[in-house]
């Protein structure tokens, strides 16, 4: 079975100037799209990837990864929306490159599909209440 995911890696200083993403795709026949990176040799790293390819390879590549001490999380555990502060004014919505801001045109309120964001940041720097929140 094909499996698609939204992940954020978090490298260690030890690994920044390793072949990671490398052996992923050779090892475990994954694809990959970077959406955000920050990575920069002698500092931690960040890296924003959507990983494509069968179930099992991508559990083993997750093994992997746990193995040799890079931190993995699913992308929505990172971009928060909280609720009481958001007044569904929609500023956010034309700032969203990924579509996961669009209002909804029956209720007029703002919904966030955490599963079409890419972590840009760009919601969070254009929301007036300071609604979203990011903890990468």
């Amino acid at each position: 079975m094909a499996v698609s995911k939204r992940i954020v890696l978090h490298f260690p200083r030890s690994l920044v100037d390793q072949a990671i993403v490398f052996r992923l795709v050779k090892d475990y026949s994954l694809v990959f799209n970077i959406l955000k990176a920050s990575v920069t040799p002698r500092e931690e790293g960040l890296l924003v990837l959507e990983l494509s390819g069968e179930d099992a390879q991508y559990e083993n590549a997750m093994k992997f990864l746990a193995g040799v001490g890079v931190g993995v999380q699913p992308l929505s555990q990172d971009v928060v929306r909280n609720e009481t502060r958001c007044i569904h004014c929609g500023a956010c919505v034309g700032f969203c490159p990924g579509g996961a801001l669009e209002i909804n045109r029956t209720t007029m309120i703002v919904e966030f599909r955490d599963d079409k964001c890419i972590a840009c940041g760009l919601c969070i720097k254009a929301c007036p209440q300071r609604a979203m929140t990011m903890s990468l």
